[in-house]
């Protein structure tokens, strides 16, 4: 994401199968907020998909890029690669 506002675009797009929901939350968890629901947006496996749509804006990404940059420090993981403090509280 970091790359993409860099180069000026405006927005970056989270797109997932609407009953996928470790991958809503993980949305959440990376800061996206949640747009909507194309329905019926196309067939998968014989069944109707509808899709789910989370952004992040350019002006939103400066606080973004602090929790992340925060959450990456290398400070932040043991010899085992586990996070001492996760992504997001709660986590």
């Amino acid at each position: 994401m970091r790359h993409a506002f860099a180069i000026g675009y405006h927005r970056v797009v989270w797109r997932c199968n609407a009953l996928n929901d470790a991958s809503r939350r993980a949305a959440g968890r990376f800061g996206f907020t949640y747009e909507g629901t194309w329905r019926g947006d196309g067939i998968v496996k014989g069944r109707r998909r509808d899709t789910a749509w989370f952004s992040i804006l350019d002006h939103e990404w400066p606080a973004q890029q602090a929790r992340f940059e925060a959450w990456l420090d290398d400070r932040n993981f043991d010899a085992d690669g586990r996070a001492f403090k996760p992504l997001c509280p709660g986590d």
